[in-house]
């Protein structure tokens, strides 16, 4: 792609935007809405949690299987399916007659999305081969997501207040369609000079650990915990066997890349559990329209949008640490507002817990990807960065799935209005927890024995070291 011109560039950048902003966009509209959509469907807290959850678990499934497979049959192929499926998923998602429709075509929809985020990222970073404006690319790209942060909720609100809740599906149908459109004439054909070999097993092994995992959690079903915990034990037994394996658990032997992603599933299972929680007490306690609902959260969206660039480039000037260690600091303080202090029945401290989480929440993003993949070797640099994608997906998962269940635990003793500020306190306390986690992991895994780790870690993959495991057959 060296050939193209820096205008021809910019436009495949801006086409690969257009895909993440309707994906993340996808989500925090669908916050705002939860509540219009319980009251039309008559949905307990458990299906509100699957509306959510059927399509960050799909997307967590199939990241790594459709970066592999746009590597392997050409990028550009598979990003213009994932815009199709996805275009065509939210369509149905609109015309839904009722939940269990609404959660099957959500799937249909995470289908799609899993070829467009890791695709087109594969795509910026063969189309802009210089360093520095990969580097510049990235962050371009990076800010899209502050921005469906930020006008989500207002979109949202705007739409389901004047239009109805199908509205914010109808969104995806332009984007998505112009988009398919500018990707066939502009954006050129790849592939990777060697593709990796698929892996069914390893990919219907994390299939069945993340599903009955999350099925275990908001259906309180023990069955399927035992399913996930056989799907786990799978996954280590089997993964090493292969030389080219789904998830490279060598990769863990690196301390930065084990705490980026850590660090990556509490955020988001922090931003998950924080969005769920908050949609349902504006609206449903409070008595809030969607678009004030969307208002009231527009701090922490706000701050989201601003400190994602600026921790960006204190990652560049000064490493991970700082910005993880702010990130932590913030989103546990947010949390123990909430806990604690009850901030709910303030109105400074119920913005002061946004202002803080917000903040927390945009310091944290950018050195996820960066930790993921220091001192790797290029060659895996991408496996690394699609792990830690997936970790996100993961985490917001866990974190509807927990919050909710935790929630809806608390709420079976009380009535829903005025019961709900205290049966939600479990579920802020383990948001702090997880804020405290980012901390205590980002301090120990951003320093020079992490870095020693890391280092000694790539040299392995560059030599590999199979022969020393007790599992030598490639299957």
């Amino acid at each position: 792609m060296s050939e193209l011109t820096q205008r021809r560039r910019l436009l495949v950048l801006a086409i690969c935007c257009m895909s993440l902003l309707i994906v993340s966009l996808d989500n925090t509209i669908l916050n705002v809405a939860l509540p219009a959509m319980r009251q039309e469907f008559g949905a307990t807290v458990a299906g509100m949690q699957w509306t959510i959850d059927a399509y960050t678990l799909v997307l967590a499934s199939l990241l790594m299987l459709a970066g592999s497979t746009a590597d392997r049959i050409g990028r550009r192929k598979v990003f213009q399916a994932g815009l199709v499926i996805f275009t065509l998923g939210s369509l149905l998602c609109s015309l839904a007659p009722n939940l269990e429709s609404l959660v099957v075509f959500r799937m249909v929809q995470a289908v799609g999305g899993s070829m467009l985020n890791p695709v087109a990222m594969s795509i910026i970073t063969n189309t802009f081969t210089d360093p520095r404006e990969r580097a510049r690319a990235i962050g371009v790209w990076g800010g899209v997501v502050g921005i469906s942060m930020a006008a989500g909720p207002l979109v949202g609100g705007v739409l389901v207040d004047s239009v109805g809740w199908r509205s914010i599906f109808w969104v995806n149908l332009p984007v998505g369609l112009a988009a398919l459109l500018l990707t066939w004439r502009y954006v050129p054909e790849s592939r990777a000079p060697k593709a990796r070999r698929p892996d069914p097993v390893g990919q219907l092994l994390v299939i069945g650990l993340l599903g009955s995992l999350t099925y275990a959690i908001i259906e309180t079903d023990l069955v399927f915990a035992g399913v996930a915990a056989l799907c786990l034990a799978g996954l280590l037994l089997y993964e090493p066997r292969r030389a080219e394996p789904l998830i490279e658990l060598r990769f863990f032997r690196s301390a930065p890349f084990s705490g980026a992603t850590v660090i990556a599933v509490c955020a988001f299972a922090s931003l998950g559990g924080f969005l769920f929680i908050n949609t349902l007490y504006l609206q449903d306690v409070r008595g809030l329209s969607a678009l004030d609902a969307g208002l009231y959260m527009l701090p922490m969206a706000g701050l989201t949008f601003v400190c994602a660039p600026l921790s960006g480039r204190l990652v560049g000037s000064r490493g991970p640490r700082l910005s993880l260690l702010i990130a932590g600091i913030a989103m546990a303080a947010s949390g123990v507002l909430f806990a604690a202090f009850e901030a709910e029945t303030s109105q400074t401290l119920l913005f002061a817990g946004y202002v803080l989480f917000g903040l927390g929440f945009g310091m944290v993003n950018a050195p996820i990807t960066n930790t993921a993949v220091s001192g790797m070797p290029r060659a895996q640099a991408g496996v690394a960065a699609a792990v830690a994608s997936t970790s996100r997906q993961i985490g917001q998962t866990l974190g509807v799935a927990v919050i909710g269940a935790v929630l809806a635990a608390g709420l079976s003793t009380t009535t829903y209005t005025t019961g709900f500020v205290e049966a939600s306190r479990a579920a802020w306390w383990i948001i702090t927890g997880c804020g405290l986690c980012v901390l205590v992991v980002g301090a120990l895994t951003s320093g020079a024995w992490a870095r020693e780790t890391a280092r000694r870690t790539a040299e392995r993959l560059q030599t590999p070291d199979r022969e020393q495991s007790p599992f030598t057959a490639d299957a």
